[in-house]
């Protein structure tokens, strides 16, 4: 299984100025796995550690002597270790909150060894605030495999090759293939454990369960590190997340989660879904105008899963629904297509904005601002009406639309109708 996050990785450890590296990531979105792959292909050698439930590293940071804690690495992993051949991966790092912190120390006292923690970013984001080395590491994110991800997994390397041509009116004649995948895309959604499994077996009830073993994971994970009193708000906002989706308007309503609900009540829960990587907030913007950051509306927002797979399988849609015909692309009011662009935008590292005039009259599903910015509209049929995307053209004739929808590619001067199985390649080459 290939992550494109490895060329990252590459980068790092080649980088003269390389610092401790922190890999973040939700749960299982296969930072143990990608690092020790990563590991085992560019090092002589992996010293990997667990900490987690790991006494001997609990009690190793009694101080922050480098060569003291080599040497205890060296121990608990059975490893030799040296400088510049061995990458040295401590995981679950969360549970020791002084791991993190020696990272300030090998950052400024032994540069030489190559350092990698990962760890939930939920227990990350705990102990961000006390001891985090900042300014002493470099990061990195992991999120689910997008769908180019999901199809190098599954070996379909011919329509991986042409996309990455970019000849887009070519593509046309490679729908019928594209959208077929998107389905099974749309089913199993980007955690790797699922994909993995998928692509083995075909084993339709074997993928849901494990699916629905990830989400009742996260309820656990909600359980040990979120204080009590925010833990029945957490839980209440993560549940609502597949109903405020299914909405026409997909803004975030708080009434929604409960009778009366105010922002103050559950602004906290949000906040530690976003820290754990497990939701997407996406906020309005009232201009689309360069910067886009600049005419942000942080109160005003829209809600969406880290993953399509786990959507699915927590409104419990049948397979039969999303993998047969076309019916996942138009029912539940575009809820997982939106879902499908959200996570695409976000695997490019790219943050996405929402549209809205004074009114609420006009609504542009998403707006993202690379070296120039781009108005996007989500149609999940065919149906290619785009009347409010028209209107900001007209208004705002330096900019080109966006559409993304079921149709074929084509272009038409004021507005670029992209279809769906190809927007994160689209995204990544434009400007």
């Amino acid at each position: 299984m290939y992550r494109t996050l490895y060329n990252d990785l590459l980068e790092w450890k080649d980088s003269n100025d390389r610092k401790p590296l922190v890999l973040f990531g939700a749960r299982q979105t296969g930072k143990t796995w990608l690092l020790k792959e990563f590991g085992t292909n560019e090092y002589s050698n992996v010293a990997y550690i667990n900490c987690d439930n790991n006494p001997v590293m609990e009690n190793a940071f009694i101080d922050y002597d480098t060569e003291r804690l080599i040497r205890v690495f060296s121990a608990v992993s059975n490893e030799r270790i040296e400088k510049d051949k061995t990458l040295i991966v401590l995981d679950e790092v969360q549970e020791i909150p002084a791991a993190l912190t020696s990272l300030k120390y090998f950052c400024e006292q032994e540069p030489e060894y190559h350092i990698a923690v990962a760890g939930s970013l939920l227990g990350l984001s705990v102990h961000s605030g006390s001891g985090y080395p900042v300014g002493k590491t470099d990061e990195l994110t992991i999120y689910p495999m997008s769908f180019k991800e999901f199809m190098m997994a599954g070996g379909y390397d011919v329509l991986l090759n042409n996309l990455e041509t970019h000849e887009w009116d070519e593509m046309n004649t490679y729908k019928d293939k594209f959208i077929e995948l998107l389905r099974q895309y749309y089913f199993t959604g980007g955690m790797p454990e699922v994909v993995e499994y998928y692509f083995r077996t075909k084993d339709i009830h074997g993928t849901r369960n494990i699916q629905n073993r990830i989400l009742n994971d996260y309820d656990q994970d909600f359980s040990k590190h979120i204080p009590a009193a925010t833990l029945a708000k957490v839980r209440l906002v993560y549940n609502s997340i597949p109903s405020q989706l299914a909405k026409e308007n997909k803004k975030f309503i708080y009434g929604a989660i409960k009778k009366g609900g105010r922002a103050k009540e559950f602004e906290d829960a949000i906040q530690w879904l976003v820290n754990a990587g497990l939701i997407y907030r996406v906020a309005r913007i009232k201009k689309i105008e360069m910067p886009v950051k600049f005419y942000e509306e942080y109160e005003s927002f829209k809600l969406f899963l880290s993953d399509l797979g786990l959507l699915g399988a927590m409104s419990n849609v049948p397979a039969s629904q999303i993998l047969v015909g076309d019916n996942v692309f138009s029912e539940y009011k575009g809820a997982f297509t939106e879902q499908y662009v959200a996570q695409q935008i976000k695997t490019e590292g790219i943050v996405p904005y929402y549209y809205t005039n004074a009114n609420s009259t006009m609504e542009i599903d998403f707006v993202i601002q690379k070296e120039e910015v781009h108005p996007i509209e989500v149609k999940a049929e065919e149906n290619l009406r785009s009347k409010s995307l028209k209107t900001v053209i007209e208004n705002n004739p330096e900019l080109t639309g966006w559409r993304f929808s079921m149709s074929g590619y084509r272009n038409q001067d004021w507005l670029i109708n992209i279809p769906l199985p190809l927007i994160q390649e689209w995204i990544k080459a434009a400007k």
